[in-house]
């Protein structure tokens, strides 16, 4: 595989920088590294964007992730590795990532599951890293950005 061109954000000036600057503010959000890990993972597998899956994955070790449970995040639902508070903020990953769908892209039984473990400063976090992991995710599958390039 070869990638169409550079990554967009590193070819504008400070595109990269912000989107970094947007990852930073979501990690001091107050959740778990591990947790907003988890759901970079998760997000970057929905989205088959290869870079963001190799990358997420081995920031998630670096952050103390096992590899049992980042070899389980594609089947989170099946594995009683991640705890109820993980599995709420990887099923609003699902379904934040998935807008189209459904109708209701984020029921409140969705919302209301991941709102029971997390205060608003953490549920910002989580929706923010979703939506920055999502562009990155768009950029570099666009693009077709390799896995490990970087």
């Amino acid at each position: 595989m070869q990638a169409r061109m550079k990554n967009p954000a590193m070819l504008l000036p400070g595109a990269m920088e912000s989107i970094q600057s947007l990852f930073k503010a979501a990690k001091e959000g107050g959740v778990p590294q591990t947790t907003m890990e988890l759901v970079h993972l998760r997000v970057s597998q929905v989205n088959g964007c290869s870079a963001c899956v190799d990358a997420g994955a081995k920031t998630a070790k670096k952050a103390g992730e096992t590899d049992e449970r980042l070899f389980a995040v594609a089947a989170w639902r099946e594995t009683s590795y991640f705890t109820d508070a993980e599995r709420a903020a990887l099923n609003l990953a699902e379904h934040a990532t998935r807008l189209a769908d459904r109708g209701d892209a984020v029921p409140d039984d969705v919302w209301d599951e991941v709102a029971d473990h997390y205060d608003e400063k953490g549920l910002a976090a989580i929706v923010l890293m979703i939506g920055v992991t999502n562009l990155f995710n768009r950029l570099n599958a666009t693009t077709r950005q390799v896995a490990g390039a970087w």
